[in-house]
């Protein structure tokens, strides 16, 4: 920068010591690690005790991990004094609180730099160890603490949220113990395209209780503000939601509607390919290898796809899925309309016209019907509230998927809720502006 003012190299103000109360003395750079000497700026010569002037006796030195360099692990060696009162002979050493908490061993640039590594860059907990110098153990507990204090349990975290989303996630791998978690997005900046989804909460179990207990945990305010709930077709999010929030709108995915059809779709298919050759499909069997055109959209197909499917409807024995491939497209070209209100006129007419138009040998599309019959209020809820769809929160979701893959899995919930937190609370901007 031609423009730059430029000063004299100063070891404290790089290191950023004087936020701490530290001012470098010295330097020492083995091949493995920098430590940095230090002292503390502000004597503590008066006694905690009687107020009387104390006398140095000696010094002592606190090491503190710091925040890197280069990757280059950096430690605060500080030369702490020590005071003895000439008067109550009380005993004591300067204060170095503001580098660090008593007992810590990291100091409070390093813990920020680890949430920021975390938060910000995404690294692993075993990077951060590596970076701070520290154990992983250290390191965890360190920066856990820092971010449950600094970011998680921000009183104003909860503030101002208005659309929800609810969703399950799998948190561990394992054939005992319950594996499952309830998470709660915040898809309010979504809706307002003011920023990102962000996870509000994450609750052990799947079950109305669950959320419900969890909702009940909120203060009333806080209820009172919430106007919509995304969720999936899971029926105990939707009771829990109309206990607690009766004033909410609940929304049901376009995903999760659509997966209903096109699981009554499929279940159709296999039915048939069993009854007419008692088997499971075969890469040769017309059913078999026409499975993931019949998921397609009709406008999406191509000529050979076209082809494919009326030559599978030719055949008598196939005929039966071909009301039920109807019902899946006309579902699919309802949330594909130009405007909302088409669409969802579109879809009102589909769950209105489909249990009068059923042949008696189509069970999948008649238990899809009752679905959609009980779910309609909340199926077409969406077309009025556009962009409060769950799927920021199967995003959310996805990036919880990774975040477990990079911590090769968690054994601790309490440690998975924090680190999923820090990953997608949406705190980069109070890190990062």
């Amino acid at each position: 920068m031609l423009n730059a003012t430029y000063c004299t190299p100063d070891l404290t103000t790089f290191c950023g010591l004087q936020h701490l109360g530290l001012t470098a003395t010295g330097q020492h750079i083995p091949e493995t690690r920098a430590v940095i000497e230090c002292r503390v700026v502000e004597d503590d010569k008066f006694c905690h005790l009687c107020g009387a002037q104390g006398t140095a006796r000696d010094t002592r030195i606190r090491r503190l991990s710091h925040a890197p360099f280069g990757w280059r692990p950096t430690i605060l060696a500080i030369r702490v004094r020590r005071y003895r009162c000439a008067t109550c002979k009380h005993v004591w050493v300067q204060d170095t609180s503001l580098a660090a908490e008593p007992k810590a061993k990291i100091s409070r640039g390093g813990l920020r730099w680890a949430l920021k590594g975390i938060v910000c860059q995404h690294l692993s907990m075993a990077r951060v160890a590596v970076g701070l110098g520290v154990s992983w153990n250290t390191a965890n507990t360190a920066v856990l603490a820092e971010g449950q204090r600094v970011l998680i349990s921000s009183p104003t975290r909860f503030d101002a949220v208005q659309v929800i989303g609810v969703d399950e996630h799998v948190w561990r791998h394992g054939r005992y113990g319950d594996n499952y978690v309830t998470v709660i997005i915040d898809l309010t900046p979504v809706q307002q395209r003011s920023g990102p989804a962000r996870l509000l909460d994450m609750v052990q179990g799947r079950s109305k209780q669950v959320f419900k207990s969890s909702l009940q945990e909120r203060d009333p305010a806080w209820r009172a503000g919430v106007q919509i709930v995304a969720m999936d077709g899971f029926t105990g999010f939707k009771t829990a939601a109309v206990e607690e929030l009766p004033h909410a709108v609940e929304v049901m995915d376009p995903f999760h509607v659509v997966k209903l059809a096109g699981t009554a779709l499929e279940k159709a298919r296999q039915r048939i390919q069993h009854e007419t050759l008692g088997r499971r499909g075969r890469s040769k069997d017309p059913l078999y290898r026409a499975r993931k055109t019949l998921l397609t959209g009709e406008e999406l197909l191509s000529e050979r796809g076209k082809g494919q499917l009326q030559a599978l409807f030719a055949d008598p024995d196939h005929q039966v899925v071909q009301p039920t491939w109807k019902v899946y497209q006309r579902m699919v070209a309802a949330y594909r309309a130009p405007s909302p209100r088409e669409g969802k006129e579109r879809l009102r007419d589909l769950i209105h016209d489909l249990p009068k138009t059923l042949p008696k040998d189509m069970i999948e599309v008649r238990s899809l019907a009752t679905t959609l019959k009980k779910r309609a209020s909340d199926i077409l809820a969406y077309f009025d509230h556009m962009g409060s769809s769950n799927e920021p929160t199967e995003a959310i979701n996805g990036r919880l998927e990774h975040l477990r893959g990079s911590a090769l899995g968690f054994g601790n919930l309490s440690n998975c809720i924090a680190r999923s937190l820090l990953e997608s609370g949406g705190f980069r901007p109070v890190l990062h502006p």
